[in-house]
């Protein structure tokens, strides 16, 4: 699985306006489901906050990933977003979070979610990759740069 299946250019945003966790969450979740207009915002919104209560999908780094499988989706779709502030996302080592990488799947698909958060999650290992996406001018040049770290696994 690549990312370039799951994140399209559309689904990159470059500067997230949002400054707690509920706020980042639902404008990840918007962008994405202005693109899957058989997922209800509502839907999306519900299963974040539900598995941001189980624990929080900060996991340190400044990189957070959150995910769940929402209904109406048919394969695996993700949105980036990048907060050049940081936000408090109740991250692991307890710093602020800048890199957001939403995943969702469809309900059915346990082995597939696990596979794609496993990738993204070595995707965002590297310490150059991410401070180069801090550096990033503009959304296509992060979305250049995830194909580019994503194309050396």
């Amino acid at each position: 699985m690549k990312i370039a299946e799951i994140l399209a250019p559309q689904y990159v945003i470059a500067e997230l306006t949002a400054e707690t966790k509920p706020q980042i969450l639902l404008e990840l979740a918007k962008r994405l489901a202005e693109g899957q207009k058989q997922v209800s915002l509502n839907d999306l919104k519900a299963v974040l906050s539900e598995r941001e209560r189980l624990g929080s999908t900060a996991i340190g780094d400044g990189i957070a990933i959150p995910h769940g499988k929402v209904p109406g989706i048919q394969q695996i779709v993700g949105t980036f977003g990048r907060s050049t502030k940081g936000v408090d996302f109740d991250s692991l080592d307890g710093k602020p979070t800048h890199l957001f990488f939403l995943l969702v799947a469809p309900e059915d698909s346990a082995s597939l979610h696990l596979k794609a958060l496993a990738r993204v999650s070595r995707l965002f290992r590297d310490n150059a990759f991410r401070e180069n996406l801090m550096k990033a001018k503009d959304a296509a040049e992060i979305y250049q740069l995830i194909l580019e770290e994503d194309s050396r696994y």
